[in-house]
């Protein structure tokens, strides 16, 4: 392990252990760092997580999980999000989640491309719940090089949803016919 209390290869060493729940992670204070895309496939992207890294250690902050950061990709320019421990913050990329920001967490075991059945399964069990999807954000809590050590490649899939009353409003007449 690092100094940061995150493993030599960038993985977190903890990381909450929310699987199959619903989290509210509203009003945290978390970095944000823009990371490039290509058709929502990151440019350099532990490039772009090693800035991250430094610019909260410059910046005096610390980080909840050293390591653990929620990824949102985009058709050119995505985000990485990493969560604080601290409450107040007036430094530059830092703010605050709205609140409340529920998240449905699911950790899934095996490689980036076997995660669109899991990603539709969860979407649909949202909106049988009248919850509507919104973002996606992925968290890899292993890496090639740690990988076999750790129980094979872990990624957490981390679906932003909201409240939705005229969902709800359709499912209960969908019921009642």
């Amino acid at each position: 392990m690092t100094d940061q209390g995150m493993l030599a290869c960038g993985c977190p060493s903890k990381y909450p252990s929310w699987n199959h729940e619903d989290v509210d992670i509203g009003a945290w204070l978390v970095h944000e760092q823009k990371a490039p895309m290509f058709l929502h496939m990151p440019i350099g992207y532990e490039a772009w997580l090693d800035r991250q890294h430094k610019d909260i250690k410059r910046l005096e902050l610390n980080e909840k999980w050293p390591g653990f950061c929620l990824t949102r990709s985009a058709l050119f320019r995505g985000k990485i999000l990493c969560p604080l421990q601290e409450e107040h913050s007036l430094a530059r990329n830092t703010y605050r989640l709205s609140n409340p920001y529920y998240l449905r967490v699911q950790v899934f075991n095996g490689d980036i491309g076997g995660i669109k059945d899991t990603v539709r399964s969860m979407q649909s069990s949202l909106l049988d719940e009248a919850k509507l999807p919104k973002e996606l954000y992925l968290s890899y809590l292993t890496c090639p090089q740690c990988q076999g050590e750790r129980g094979g490649n872990k990624i957490m899939l981390l679906r932003h949803w909201v409240e939705s009353p005229k969902l709800k409003e359709r499912l209960k007449k969908q019921k009642k016919t």
